[in-house]
């Protein structure tokens, strides 16, 4: 079933302020995610093309977030606190394997990622 056309305006809205990463691939050309949902991904065989379906995967995974009532990062956010964990050292390689496995760039995106999430949970 399609989203509400004034849904998908506000994901798409939403996502424009989102800042896109792009990698190159031998085999796609490009592959696209963004800081603030790095688990978003769109390939293209130009940069444009890949910014294009990147955006256009956002929107719609913003668009179920508000479907579901919850609530999306924001792209105007500046991150300037900082917030200390203190691991064992097999802890953190478990962090680091399932960031990478779940496409995380690193142990913070991920850890905020999903501690964020599970707090919109509940």
């Amino acid at each position: 079933m399609p989203f509400d056309a004034g849904l998908l305006r506000r994901a798409q809205s939403i996502v424009a302020e989102y800042r896109i990463v792009l990698e190159n691939s031998a085999e796609l050309g490009y592959i696209g995610s963004s800081v603030e949902m790095p688990t978003v991904m769109a390939d293209g065989r130009t940069p444009d093309e890949c910014v294009k379906a990147t955006r256009e995967a956002l929107a719609v995974a913003v668009a179920t977030m508000l479907e579901m009532g919850r609530r999306p990062p924001t792209g105007r956010a500046t991150r300037s606190v900082q917030v200390n964990l203190r691991l064992t050292a097999e802890e953190k390689l478990a962090l680091e394997a399932a960031a990478h496995r779940m496409g995380f760039k690193g142990v913070s995106d991920f850890v905020r990622a999903a501690a964020l999430e599970r707090t919109q949970r509940n």
